[in-house]
Parts: structure tokens; C-alpha cells; sequence
């Protein structure tokens, strides 16, 4: 799921000399093919996610020329719910406790999905900055015939994840999803809401499920209708 030079110039509304300025400079992933630049799109949207940059909606739409259906991360929340005042001294107690009552398949067992999560975290979860982390963004966690969920997690002991801001991580955003397409399209609109100050700012005032929700679903249709006014009809 690799996208070429020119399309991640198109989604972010930048020439090309500028995307290839940010992989020698600012550590945009990508591998080279032939002597060409190609970006894994996981890695991409992670990357626009830590560097709170903006990106076209149209991430959204194709992923390798596939159109794919929409899927609602505001949606996907108000499933997974919120799990407040998380208790653990690691990430393998924070991981137990976030998932315990999280909606699953009954025949699902929990210490599996346990083991995916800590598994994928040692490959890499990642911390954005302001105390949020989105673990396992480029190895998701997929479960075949569930709906997509989103759970937010307020921790009570925050964790280190030795970010550049200094900031330990006191909110963790769970993705459990049926396909890969489905989470790349989620990271995508998780990585577009928290480019938001605003939204940032609320997300620390640890919001109830109704406010966040809410707050998430005006930034998807916010984020969206800009693109459509930009867009030549």
C-alpha cells in the first residue's frame, strides 16, 4: 500500500521538491524502487500525525486505486467507548485493563487480543505529542467480521514513551478493525482530527463520551466540507 512522489505532493497540497526535502530532512518515511520515492501509507499518515500536518481527504477515498466504503471514526468511538481512569504500571496492565469489557465477538479471547496488541507494541506504538499515543499504527490489529472500534483510554499513571516533548502519555487510542483498509482509512481521520489545537485542547480536559464523540464528528464533516469547497466542481 505504497503511494508514489507526486500522489503524497497531491495529498498534501505541496510540490514535490518540498515531500522530498521532508525525507532527507524531517524524516518522512520512504523507500526507494527503481531510484523513486515510494511512501507505505501506514507509515505516512503516522508521520503527518506527529508533524500535525494537514492532509487532502482524498487518503480517504483509494487505497491502491481500490475505491473503498467510508467508515466513521466518530462512529467507531461511540462503540469503543471511553475507559476512564485506566490503572497500570506498564503497558501490558494499561493494554488488560483497557480491554476489558471492550466490545468483542463472543468467541474472541481476550488474552489473544492482548497478545496481538503487545506484540504489535513491540514493534512500535506510537506517541504524537500532548500526551496521545496511537499504538500498533502501522501493524494493525484485525479481526476479520467484527465492526471497526475505537476505544480512548485516560490513563491514571501516565506512561513514558520518550516523545521530544517531554509530555508522558496519558491517553491511548485503541484500533481494532476488520480489514487493513479499514484501519489505514481510521488512522487517517484520527491523524486529521488531532492536527486540531482545538481538538487537542479538549481531548486534555478528558471529554465523557458524548462530548468526544461529538467533537470527533463535527471534525470529520468540518474536515471533509473544506475539501469540497476547495475542490473544482
Amino acid at each position: 500500500m505504497q503511494l508514489t512522489l507526486a500522489q503524497v505532493a497531491r495529498l498534501f497540497s505541496v510540490s514535490e521538491n518540498t515531500v522530498a526535502r521532508w525525507v532527507r530532512y524531517e524524516n518522512l518515511p520512504a523507500v526507494e524502487v527503481n531510484s523513486q520515492y515510494r511512501f507505505p501509507r501506514a507509515d505516512l499518515l503516522e508521520w503527518a500525525a506527529i508533524q500535525q500536518r494537514s492532509f487532502s481527504p482524498e487518503i480517504f477515498q483509494e487505497i491502491n486505486g481500490d475505491h473503498v466504503s467510508e467508515v466513521s471514526l466518530s462512529e467507531s468511538i461511540s462503540r469503543g467507548g471511553i475507559a476512564v481512569r485506566v490503572e497500570g504500571a506498564d503497558r501490558f496492565e494499561v493494554f488488560r485493563a483497557a480491554i476489558n469489557d471492550l466490545p468483542m465477538p463472543p468467541e474472541f479471547d481476550r488474552e489473544t487480543l492482548l497478545d496481538l496488541l503487545m506484540a504489535r507494541e513491540k514493534a512500535g506504538g506510537t506517541a504524537i505529542g500532548d500526551g496521545i499515543a496511537i499504538p500498533h499504527p502501522r501493524y494493525p490489529v484485525v479481526l476479520p467480521g467484527n465492526v471497526s472500534v475505537v476505544r480512548v483510554c485516560y490513563l491514571s499513571n501516565p506512561l513514558d514513551y520518550q516523545v521530544g516533548d517531554g509530555k508522558l502519555v496519558d491517553t491511548l487510542f485503541l484500533m481494532i478493525c476488520p480489514t487493513v483498509h479499514e484501519h489505514l482509512q481510521l488512522l487517517a481521520r484520527l491523524a486529521s482530527v488531532l492536527n486540531s489545537p482545538d481538538f487537542r485542547a479538549l481531548l486534555a480536559t478528558r471529554p465523557d463520551r458524548t462530548r468526544l464523540v461529538s467533537a470527533v464528528r463535527a471534525a470529520e464533516q468540518a474536515f471533509v466540507e473544506q475539501h469540497q469547497e476547495a475542490t473544482p466542481q
